[in-house]
């Protein structure tokens, strides 16, 4: 009787998980059934925003159902990360994720969230460069003369950057660890400030984002000097990058996109197959690189472990440079 009983139980509790999963993949095939909230930690008009939309629309004509961009901005992009963490795990809630979230770590250690318990990461949308440049007035004009300019004048040459704890500053800290170099930090509240003291003289070298200088490469009022990605971007193809000098030397500006941790790995792999689709769309690609990127294709796992390798990465930096977020 009682081995009856066990075998029932069994059996019971077979058909009962077996049921879940083809519930949970038939809700996952449905999904999207509603519209769909894509956070973006930046105001509009950004590279961030811009792509957001971009894929947004994508989405949207793929699988029947609207994915609203939501810009918002503040407190260093937390805002938005919050809102899709503590959003239900049904994959109606995404959020942008960059540089910006993996810095966070280190220089907000109350954080109230931590980006790899919280946040399952969906898929990768763009990767583009900064670019190392100076003002055509400072007489160098390879990453070589810079550094031996800087290690002529130790403390004397400035670096801008748009924002303490940026991306943009910690790309600077390591380029001076790796070169051996001392120069002034000079931080600025966002590139476009930056780049009017910039083309002004005031600074005499910056790592920027490479889409909001590039115009002004192309008019001659910046020289470029490197970047910061492993390989040459496509818009300077004659640029190297700052690793043909400094072997190793890597600093991206990417963009993925990551939603509740619990989240069903259907939908997630749904999201994923969907963008990566997008990403390989002639047009997408065009526009991409007219923002001065390239498509990031990764596979949820495979973003996951960029995400964390470079947190890591970049959180040394900061100890190391001693900087304290404003």
């Amino acid at each position: 009787m009682i081995d009856f009983q066990r075998r029932r139980f069994l059996r019971l509790a077979v058909n009962a998980a077996a049921i879940s999963v083809v519930s949970r993949k038939t809700w996952a095939q449905a999904y999207p059934t509603r519209p769909v909230r894509l956070v973006v930690g930046f105001p509009a008009g950004g590279t961030t925003d811009v792509v957001s939309r971009l894929i947004g629309q994508w989405l949207s004509e793929r699988l029947g159902q609207q994915f609203i961009i939501e810009n918002r901005p503040g407190a260093n992009t937390h805002l938005a990360v919050e809102a899709v963490m503590r959003s239900p795990p049904d994959g109606y809630a995404l959020c942008s994720v960059g540089p910006s979230n993996l810095l966070n770590s280190a220089l907000y250690p109350q954080l109230r969230f931590d980006l790899g318990r919280d946040l399952a990461m969906v898929a990768g949308l763009n990767n583009s460069p900064l670019v190392l440049e100076v003002h055509p007035g400072v007489p160098v004009h390879s990453v070589g003369e810079l550094i031996a300019l800087a290690k002529a004048n130790p403390g004397k040459m400035s670096l801008a950057s748009f924002g303490t704890g940026s991306i943009s500053h910690v790309a600077g800290e390591l380029f001076k660890v790796s070169a051996g170099i001392d120069m002034v930090h000079v931080p600025y509240r966002g590139s476009a400030p930056m780049l009017i003291d910039f083309l002004g003289g005031q600074v005499q070298a910056a790592f920027d984002n490479l889409p909001a200088s590039i115009e002004h490469i192309k008019a001659g009022k910046l020289r470029p000097l490197a970047v910061t990605t492993a390989a040459r971007s496509e818009v300077l193809p004659q640029v190297p990058s700052l690793g043909e000098f400094l072997p190793g030397y890597e600093a991206s500006a990417f963009l993925g996109l990551g939603t509740n941790k619990s989240t069903p790995p259907e939908i997630v792999s749904k999201l994923n197959k969907e963008i990566n689709a997008g990403l390989a769309d002639p047009k997408i690609k065009a526009r991409l690189a007219e923002l001065g990127g390239t498509p990031f294709v990764y596979s949820p796992a495979e973003l996951n472990n960029f995400v964390t390798s470079e947190t890591v990465k970049w959180a040394k930096v900061i100890r190391d440079a001693k900087i304290v977020a404003e």
